[in-house]
């Protein structure tokens, strides 16, 4: 079932971004973002982290007649979702297979009976055909992609479930598509695109990746534990994440900063899913808590006052590193980015894309993207103009304030 409505004023929108979300102002890039989705256009937006893209599609979905599907790779990113806009007086249902039936069943009555706007979906619930079928009997307003990178091969964060979203645009050729991501370059905006849209025509809005606030270091790793330990040490008190390559490298980072008193934790998808909540639940709120993770954790992590990222291992692309350091300052206070790099990391990454079971295509993108990263991590010039350049910016100058510019820092 397709919907229409005419294009909001200008006014309209302010006002019911101050109404329903307390804000009295978009933020850059936000206003014209809203204005296509809800002039009905598809569209594709890349934002970075901490600029306020899940806005673009919520304020939309609540001004549209019908109800919005939001699609979502991870089930803590729902949650978390469903749980802020429940905290501003906003009612979100979802449907995932973590929950009990009774809920996705009352969720799902709530949105047909128009007393949901947002209904949230893991990909793999929504591309049932029991699911499909349901839906073109439903007022959706529009259809949302978020972390869209996932469904690009040559992402960094690909996810085999999220190929079939490429059905919706067949199933429902009159309903819009507005896909949203964080990080993505020009191959992978080019893939997503074809993926959704087809032939079809969208929007893209690619937004200013520049992120000011945060400090951004590359360090020459060292063995031992000394060197991260009075990294996190030095900012002792202070909300951090230490991304690592594995879990049991989290299970490890974490036993020993705990050891020397620094509240710690590991986070990584092998634990049991309550223990998962209940250690995010705990870092969300804790104003000094560390979170040793994979990249598990992270999407969804809605905390403003991450003072810290630490990458105690190399990652995988340049996407997946400034996904990541994205996730301190967010509340546009200064805040520390800091790269652990060693050779020995660079060998590590090389073998893990040789032994894996992906085409040769695949493997050849993932060298590509790892030494990417390589020539950041081993560069003389400003490390931000090289994190711009890789998205397609025009840096204006040096930065200022990465280790390059300041080396005595």
């Amino acid at each position: 079932m397709s919907l229409s409505s005419p294009s909001p004023q200008p006014l309209e929108l302010v006002e019911n971004l101050t109404t329903a979300f307390g804000f009295s102002t978009f933020r850059a890039g936000q206003q014209e973002v809203i204005e296509a989705v809800m002039g009905g256009e598809n569209v594709l937006t890349v934002m970075p982290t901490g600029a306020g893209k899940s806005l673009c599609f919520q304020l939309p979905a609540l001004m549209k007649p019908g109800f919005a599907v939001v699609v979502s790779p991870l089930i803590a990113l729902m949650e978390n979702q469903v749980n802020l806009l429940a905290a501003a007086g906003v009612r979100a249902g979802m449907i995932h297979s973590g929950r009990d039936r009774a809920l996705n069943i009352a969720d799902w009555k709530a949105a047909v009976a128009g007393d949901i706007k947002l209904l949230y979906m893991s990909p793999e619930r929504l591309m049932t055909r029991r699911m499909m079928e349901a839906l073109q009997q439903q007022p959706v307003s529009f259809f949302v992609v978020d972390e869209a990178h996932c469904i690009s091969q040559w992402g960094h964060y690909f996810r085999q479930d999220y190929l079939n979203l490429s059905q919706l645009r067949v199933v429902f050729p009159q309903t819009p598509i507005a896909a949203f991501t964080a990080t993505a370059d020009r191959a992978t905006r080019q893939d997503i695109t074809t993926q959704l849209f087809g032939r079809g025509q969208a929007k893209v809005f690619v937004n200013g990746f520049d992120r000011p606030n945060i400090s951004i270091r590359v360090r020459e790793k060292t063995k031992g534990d000394g060197q991260l330990r009075g990294l996190v040490e030095a900012r002792r008190g202070q909300a951090g994440i230490v991304y690592c390559r594995s879990r049991k490298g989290t299970e490890k980072t974490a036993e020993m900063l705990h050891a020397y008193g620094i509240k710690a934790v590991a986070y990584h998808a092998g634990l049991p899913d309550d223990e998962r909540k209940e250690r995010a639940k705990a870092f969300l709120e804790a104003p000094n808590m560390v979170v040793c993770a994979t990249i598990a954790f992270g999407m969804g992590v809605d905390k403003p006052d991450i003072r810290y990222v630490i990458h105690r291992d190399l990652p995988g692309s340049i996407e997946a590193y400034y996904q990541e350091l994205g996730r301190a300052g967010r509340d546009g206070a200064p805040a520390d980015a800091i790269l652990l790099y060693g050779v020995g990391d660079l060998v590590v990454r090389r073998k893990m894309i040789d032994k894996s079971d992906a085409d040769n295509a695949i493997k050849r993108n993932e060298r590509r993207k790892l030494d990417a990263i390589s020539a950041f991590c081993e560069a003389n010039v400003c490390r931000r103009n090289i994190l711009l350049s890789h998205f397609g910016e025009t840096p204006s100058g040096v930065c200022g304030q990465c280790d390059v510019c300041l080396p005595k820092r």
